[in-house]
C-alpha cells in the first residue's frame, strides 16, 4: 500500500471553492504518484476561516462558529475526491460543533468506493483547553482499508501509549496521525511519539502536519515539522524508523508500505516490544516501592 503523508501549505482561500480546487490539485498530486491512502493535516478546517470577514477570522471563537456552515460542503468534497481519484483520504481534522458552544476535533475518513468514519480526538493540549469550548472524544476505533487494519490518534495522542496499543491489539497495523504544531519542540514531541507508537506495536505510522505563517489566524498562525512515515527500528528496515520524509518545499513524502515484510521481521526481530509487551503487567512489577539502602 502506497501512502503519502502530507506537509500542508496553510493558504488564505477566497471561498469554499478555492479550498476545493486547492484539495483537488494537492490529492490529484499524490494520485497522480501512485498513492492510495493521503493523509492531511490537523486543524486543516480551520483554512475555511480565511473565507469570513476579518473580525471572524481574527477570532477564535468566531471562527470555530462559522466554519460549521461548510461541514456539508466538506464532507462532500471529499467523497467526491474519493470517488473521483480512487483514494482512501484521512480529511485532517474538522472542529465540529456537537451543540450549546461545544466542538470536536473530528479526523474524517472517506474511502474510494464510497463510506465514511471518524475518529475524534481524546486528549486535548493546554491550547485547547484554553480555548474552553472544544471537549475530548469518548470512543477509540479501528477500520479496514484495502484489508489493512488501520486507526488514527490525533497529533497529542500519538503521545499516549495504551490508546494506540488498544488499536493494535484490534489488528491496527497503520497508525496515521494528523498534526498540526507550532513550535519546533511540539513538533519533536509528536515526531517522538509516532516513533515510539510504530516501536511499540510493529505498526506502520503516518504523520501529516502544517505549515508557513498564517498571521491571519489565532490557531494557524506558525506551524512547525516535516511530514513522515514511520517503521519499528529493526531488521529488514530503516534503521532510524524513517520510510519517507518530506523536505523544504515538499508537500508529500510517499512510501510503499510492506505489510507482510512487517509482519514477517517478528521471526528475527533484534527486540520486539509489540510481542513482549505483557512482561511489563506481571503484578511483581505494576507498582514500584521505595527502597531503603538498609534493606
Amino acid at each position: 500500500m502506497k501512502v503519502a503523508v502530507a506537509k500542508y501549505p496553510i493558504g488564505r482561500p477566497r471561498d469554499f471553492e478555492a479550498f476545493a480546487e486547492t484539495q483537488a490539485r494537492l490529492l490529484g498530486e499524490a494520485r497522480a504518484a501512485g498513492a492510495r491512502v493521503a493523509v492531511l493535516p490537523e486543524y486543516l478546517s480551520l483554512e475555511l476561516a480565511a473565507t469570513f470577514p476579518a473580525a471572524v477570522h481574527a477570532d477564535l471563537h468566531a471562527s470555530l462558529a462559522a466554519i460549521q456552515q461548510h461541514r456539508a460542503a466538506w464532507l462532500a468534497l471529499y467523497a467526491r475526491l474519493a470517488d473521483e481519484l480512487d483514494l482512501h483520504i484521512n480529511a485532517g481534522t474538522f472542529l465540529l460543533g456537537i451543540g450549546d458552544g461545544r466542538y470536536r476535533n473530528r479526523s474524517d475518513w472517506f474511502f474510494a468506493g464510497g463510506g465514511h468514519l471518524y475518529q475524534d480526538k481524546l486528549a486535548l493540549t493546554a491550547f485547547e483547553l484554553e480555548v474552553g469550548s472544544i471537549e475530548p472524544g469518548d470512543a477509540l476505533g479501528v477500520f479496514e482499508v484495502d484489508g489493512i487494519r488501520t486507526g488514527t490518534a490525533v497529533c497529542y495522542d500519538s503521545e499516549f501509549p495504551l490508546p494506540v496499543r488498544a488499536q493494535r491489539e484490534a489488528g491496527m497495523r497503520l497508525l496515521t496521525v494528523p498534526s498540526c504544531t507550532d513550535t519546533a519542540a511540539g513538533a519533536t514531541r509528536v515526531r517522538v511519539g509516532c516513533m515510539a507508537r510504530a516501536l511499540e506495536n510493529r505498526c506502520f505510522v503516518a504523520q501529516s502536519v502544517t505549515a508557513g505563517i498564517a498571521e491571519w489566524s489565532p490557531a494557524l498562525d506558525v506551524n512547525s515539522g516535516e511530514a513522515a512515515l514511520f517503521a519499528p527500528m529493526d531488521r529488514g528496515l530503516p534503521e532510524d524508523g524513517i520510510l519517507a520524509a518530506t523536505r523544504g518545499d515538499q508537500v508529500w513524502a510517499i512510501a510503499d508500505l510492506d505489510f507482510e515484510a512487517l509482519e514477517a521481521t517478528r521471526a528475527e526481530a533484534q527486540v520486539a516490544v509489540d510481542r513482549d509487551w505483557p512482561a511489563q503487567l506481571r503484578p511483581a512489577i505494576g507498582a514500584a516501592k521505595v527502597l531503603s539502602r538498609g534493606e
